[in-house]
This record gives C-alpha cells, structure tokens and sequence, in this order.
C-alpha cells in the first residue's frame, strides 16, 4: 500500500488545514460547499442503508425526480428525504455567512423541511427527538484538539443513541409456541455521522463546517483509539478528493468567465455557476433564485445552453 493511499495522522490533517485554507481565499467555496453537502448526504444516505448517488439528489433537486428510492418499496430504514433534512438542519444555525447563504440558496429550490414533511412524517417522529439530543452533545467543548478526543465524543454519542432495553414481541406460532422476538432496530450511526463535519469545526481542525467530512464507517471499530486511526484515514481521503473536487471547479468557473460573451448586467454567469452545484434547474427554481420573472428565466436557459 502507498503512503498516499493510507496517509498518517499528521499527513491527513496537513491535507484538510490545505483544503480548509484554499477555501477561505477560493472565489468557488460557495460552489464547493452546495456540492459538498450533496455528497455528505450521499455518504450518510449509504450508513444508513440507503445508497443513493450524488446524482440521485441532484435530479430531486431540479425537480425532474421525487426523493430518490421514495418509489421503491416500504423496506427501506429510513427515507432519504428525512437524512436530507436532518443533515441540512445541522447547517441552519451556522453563524458563517457563505453556508448560510448556499442553504438559502439550496432551500429556495427545494424546501427540505416540506418534503420531509410529505414523504418522511414518521421517520422525523422516530429520529427526530435523538437528533436533536445528538446535536446538543456534540456541540459540547472538546477536551483537548486531537483526533482521538474527537473518537472518545463519537463513543458517547454512540452510547447516548443506545435503543432502549426491552423485553421483545411475543409472537404465538403456528403450532402453538411462544417465540420472543427483539424488536428490529434502526441503523443509528448515520445521525453520529451527521454532527461529525461540525465537531471537526468545534475541535478546531477546519474554520467551517466541510459537510463533505462524514469520516465514520458503518459500524464503529471496538476502541475509540481504533477509531481515531479509521477517522485519519478518512480524512485523508475527504481532503484528497475535497481538494481535486476544488480544483475542478475552479477550471470550470474559469470557463464560464473566458467563454461567455456577455454584458456585465447579464445574469447568465450567476446561472451557469449555479448549475455547477445544481445541473438541470427548472425555469421556475431560477426565476426564484435570481428573482426574476419566468420568462426570463426560460430566456436565460436558452441562451445559456446555445453558448455550451
């Protein structure tokens, strides 16, 4: 195994302190941020038994698709449209005004709190109270700034998300029998994984919340030293793709300013950044997001795609 493909401690950390700086000063941190939290919504959708693609949301987003995997089935854990929400709630008490203003801009398209509200009604009632006790937790002061701190708070939260005890379902067979059953329990490390990207902020190793820096696998190893050594790792690879994710999007705003030919009043730059976080926006999400009318948003599009 190469050195970079299993960095140490030290390296990972180097790699996020690079990220996180490159995006105090990057003109695209408003884009990398939106398309951060797609992807962190995509990693907690997959701890919660749910895998979907960053695309997945994307289309939901634009409007060309209900939430994603809302129309196959009742077995799933949870819906992805409450994972959404509660990962989008972690964000909107933020006091960074570049995230505040890309959730803004997020929730003028699609309004999380409402589609929660039509396709994860139960998922908020089961989920929701241990959200909020989770979130309170992890905000807490960190001990000391390293990451085994940071493992010892995910070992609390764990215990904290604990079901309680209970004596199970009786169920009567066929032939007669009493059969006590456990009741099936619900994944609940993804809502630990929520509050990571914020706890790496109160521990100050970033200056804001990445919502890209999930870290945490399925299941927890069996020591928070373990996990502290899984948390490094993870973080190198975050960062790695966090920074070639950056550096993409930089090369395609370049594009956009050199490519189109356009007055300095024209809105159809602002568009075409914002379809770098959000391709395929209907007329009626960018008549709201550049406030104007209808019409001119159709217009906008169309002039916008004959110069791509």
């Amino acid at each position: 195994m190469n050195r970079d493909d299993n960095p140490r401690a030290d390296d990972a950390l180097l790699l996020l302190g690079r990220l996180d700086g490159r995006l105090q000063g990057s003109a695209c941190a408003d884009i990398f941020l939106a398309r951060s939290r797609l992807e962190g919504a995509s990693a907690l959708a997959g701890l919660a038994s749910v895998p979907i693609a960053v695309k997945d949301l994307q289309d939901w987003i634009a409007g060309r698709t209900p939430p994603p995997r809302s129309s196959e089935g009742l077995n799933d854990p949870i819906s992805v449209a409450a994972i959404f929400h509660i990962a989008l709630s972690r964000d909107q008490d933020l006091s960074d005004p570049l995230a505040r203003a890309t959730l803004n801009a997020l929730r003028s398209v699609l309004d999380d709190r409402a589609e929660a509200e039509t396709y994860a009604t139960s998922d908020l009632a089961h989920f929701g109270p241990l959200w909020r006790q989770v979130q309170a937790a992890a905000d807490a002061p960190f001990p000391t700034r390293d990451l085994l701190s940071l493992a010892n708070r995910v070992f609390e939260l764990a215990a904290l998300t604990e079901p309680a005890p209970s004596s199970g379902w009786d169920v009567v067979s066929l032939d007669g029998r009493t059969l006590n059953l456990p009741p099936r329990d619900r994944d609940r490390n993804w809502l630990i994984a929520v509050a990571v990207p914020q706890m790496l902020y109160r521990a100050g190793f970033t200056t804001r919340v990445i919502p890209s820096c999930i870290l945490l696998p399925k299941y927890l190893p069996p020591s928070p030293a373990e996990l502290a050594k899984t948390v490094a790792q993870a973080i190198g690879r975050t960062a790695q793709a966090g920074l070639r994710e950056l550096d993409s999007i930089e090369r395609a705003a370049a594009r956009i300013r050199s490519d189109l030919q356009v007055t300095k009043r024209s809105k159809a730059p602002l568009l075409a950044r914002l379809q770098l976080s959000y391709p395929g926006l209907q007329p009626a999400a960018v008549a709201r997001l550049l406030k104007i009318t209808p019409q001119g948003a159709r217009k906008l599009l169309a002039s916008l795609q004959s110069h791509t």
